[in-house]
């Protein structure tokens, strides 16, 4: 099955955790992906190991939440290969704390990354999906979009939303048979729970190689048929029935 061959695909937050496995998933898949993190080092790591398997990853800094550096990123990847047919906003971030001590600036940060870049992204890739004829974005939400639990306001906030908005984005897309789906991704056996949380079960936790194979899975849907939203879940997941 070679549907992903040589098709372009822009896996925000690339270098490590869900985000690297979706790259290390679609480059064995022969698409050409575009890494972009903000962390330049873990972007430029994961397109280093797939090049010496043979594998096109090419790393870019991004910060989605930057409006400038978003157009230039649209810009650069259009002019290198000159079609995007693939969107996968995964970069996300949270801090844990009370309504009481969360700072405002924390706050924006939080909904920076996981709403405004995406929001941003999907908007700087659409007219070029739409002139194509074609194109899919997948916007990684989490269960934290179906339940609530204390001291993470912001990011219910931010994948509240995010998933409020994937929906409205794909009523919008489908006249132009452009696919958007959200992913609601349960833990995962990655540095945005490990590091924050040494002492979390990782028995409940998937591994993200699992979820990035679900992304393979939508992405070869096919033609007028789309999946708007998926839960992924580990068999031991905790934060979902």
């Amino acid at each position: 099955m070679d549907e992903l061959k040589d098709k372009v695909a822009i896996v925000t937050g690339g270098g490590r955790g869900l985000g690297a496995a979706i790259c290390r998933n679609l480059a064995d898949a022969d698409a050409i992906v575009v890494a972009a993190d903000i962390g330049w080092e873990y972007a430029k790591g994961v397109a280093e190991e797939m090049r010496l398997l043979g594998k096109r990853v090419e790393p870019m800094e991004l910060d989605v939440g930057r409006e400038d550096q978003v157009e230039k990123a649209v810009n650069s990847v259009m002019e290198r290969h000159g079609t995007i047919d693939v969107l996968i906003n995964n970069a996300g971030t949270d801090v844990t704390r009370s309504i009481e001590d969360l700072a405002v600036s924390d706050w924006d940060r939080i909904l920076s990354v996981n709403l405004r870049g995406p929001f941003l992204m999907a908007k700087a890739v659409f007219p070029i999906m739409k002139r194509q004829g074609c194109g899919y974005v997948i916007n990684v939400a989490s269960t934290a979009a179906k339940r609530a639990w204390a001291n993470a306001a912001a990011y219910h906030a931010s994948k509240w939303g995010l998933l409020g908005f994937t929906h409205a984005l794909h009523v919008e897309a489908r006249p132009y048979n452009i696919k958007v789906s959200a992913l609601v991704v349960g833990g995962m056996r990655t540095p945005f729970l490990l590091e924050r949380f040494p002492d979390i079960d990782v028995k409940s936790l998937q591994d993200p190689a699992n979820v990035a194979e679900t992304v393979r899975f939508l992405l070869r849907q096919p033609d007028g048929t789309v999946l708007p939203e998926v839960m992924v879940l580990s068999m031991g997941e905790t934060s979902w029935p």
